[in-house]
């Protein structure tokens, strides 16, 4: 369940730097008041942690998890 959470904050934020990057609009600052509000770095933040447990995903072994839930 966390992956998933972790997954779909990743795939949020992704999607806001595409904003970023393809029409200069910023989405998670206009939704909170700014880059620089409190919320919005608290939304920042918890998108990059959620990031860096994906990460994590890359190196599990996909076998054992397939295996386990066969039975």
């Amino acid at each position: 369940m966390l992956d998933k959470i972790c997954l779909t904050l990743a795939i949020i934020g992704g999607l806001n730097w595409g904003s970023i990057g393809l029409f200069g609009f910023d989405i998670v600052a206009w939704i909170f008041g700014g880059q620089n509000a409190l919320f919005s770095r608290i939304i920042y933040t918890v998108i990059a942690l959620a990031a860096v447990w994906c990460i994590s995903l890359l190196f599990r072994n996909d076998t054992e998890h397939s295996h386990s839930s066969a039975h």
